[in-house]
């Protein structure tokens, strides 16, 4: 037997409506979204078993159907006991701002649908532009008032400026500054790219730098053994070494001890790439996590005109540290084809054991420099 359905429950699906697509609604501009409840009113039977509450039933729609945006339909029922009555049999909620009206979401869906409504009339009406909005909806709406102003009239001047060249510290509009852009980087990118297509903010983008130990004091420009750089000056250096460490951990870095005729770079991450830019680095041996992370930088690292060599990435290393793994909880599960087949068996192997991983820094110093073909 199926349950009338109450005032309560029409607002509570209401909630999880605009909770679901309201973000696609506003991101869209979409005003054609209906919710549509049939209420199950109570037969005759059902009333008669307890008359008091199916009146009160019908007379909470009576007061439901004088709310705004509230269509409820009424029925006549001939009932041989009860009599005639009317009974709503259904209710019809047209449009977000209604439905929003009745889940009690109001407030919220006026700040989300104003704003990206304001969002979509700068980008315009593309499929891009949907997307984008829909995917940072939450964070759009998260802003305070004064930032998502900020927001607007960046946007609006790099679209008008789309190559300037020049420095956030440069940029005339108030109240931007270097952290505002930096800790809104990904939406503004986002955003922008959607609105015109073009990949970054076409600013001055300061050159990255990296860090770099000259193990053999020889090499050492004007004596500085130990020094971070923008990668540009760092290619400019006249040196020629013949061994050329990466490794992925900074500590490991800085705790190598001299090596004739080598230097050792800090390569974790996203600065392996930095690397590559660097015209005295043609042949590398490289050091990661025994992770899959670890490989997946190995790969980036080989794809480009180097010559790599891995070390300490390697099954019998990971098997004989067993006691020192840990869980890879967010594996990279990319295809890297760059990796030899040692290397893809390794990597495999990972995988087998449980997704394990094996932080470089466990693995004991003096296991790690003979296989480095380093003497402390």
């Amino acid at each position: 037997m199926t349950t009338p359905v109450t005032v309560d429950t029409l607002r509570a699906r209401a909630r999880r409506m605009v909770e679901r697509d309201g973000r696609a609604w506003a991101a869209a501009g979409d005003d054609s979204a209906v919710l549509d409840v049939p209420l199950h009113p109570p037969t005759e039977q059902q009333a008669l078993a307890d008359l008091d509450a199916a009146r009160a039933w019908v007379e909470s729609w009576r007061q439901a159907d004088r709310s705004p945006g509230l269509a409820v339909n009424w029925v006549r029922r001939d009932w041989s006991r009860v009599g005639s009555q009317e009974v709503p049999v259904r209710v019809v909620v047209r449009g977000p701002e209604r439905i929003a009206r009745v889940a009690g979401l109001r407030e919220e869906w006026t700040v989300l649908s104003e704003r990206l409504g304001i969002l979509r009339a700068l980008g315009g009406e593309a499929d891009a532009v949907t997307v984008a909005l829909r995917m940072h909806a939450r964070t759009i709406v998260q802003l305070d008032a004064p930032d998502f102003e900020r927001l607007v009239s960046v946007l609006g001047w790099l679209r008008e400026n789309p190559s300037s060249g020049r420095r956030v510290r440069e940029l005339p509009i108030r109240g931007i500054h270097t952290k505002w852009i930096e800790a809104r980087r990904g939406l503004v990118e986002t955003l922008h790219r959607a609105f015109t297509g073009a990949i970054g903010l076409g600013l001055h983008e300061n050159d990255p730098l990296v860090r770099v130990r000259f193990l053999d004091a020889a090499l050492a420009p004007g004596g500085l053994t130990d020094i971070s750089a923008p990668v540009s000056d760092l290619a400019r250096l006249t040196v020629r070494p013949t061994r050329v460490f990466v490794f992925e951990n900074l500590a490991t870095v800085l705790a190598m001890p001299p090596v004739p005729g080598a230097v050792v770079l800090d390569g974790g991450g996203q600065r392996v790439e930095l690397v590559t830019r660097l015209p005295w680095v043609k042949e590398v041996t490289y050091w990661g996590d025994l992770d899959s992370h670890g490989f997946a930088i190995l790969h980036r690292l080989r794809s480009h005109d180097l010559a790599v060599t891995s070390v300490l990435m390697d099954a019998a290393t990971l098997m004989a540290h067993r006691d020192l793994w840990g869980a890879d909880d967010a594996p990279n599960v990319g295809v890297l084809p760059s990796l030899t087949a040692d290397e893809q068996a390794t990597l495999r192997l990972l995988g087998s054991e449980g997704n394990v991983r094996l932080e470089q820094e466990r693995i004991p110093w003096e296991y790690a420099l003979p296989r480095l073909g380093v003497q402390k």
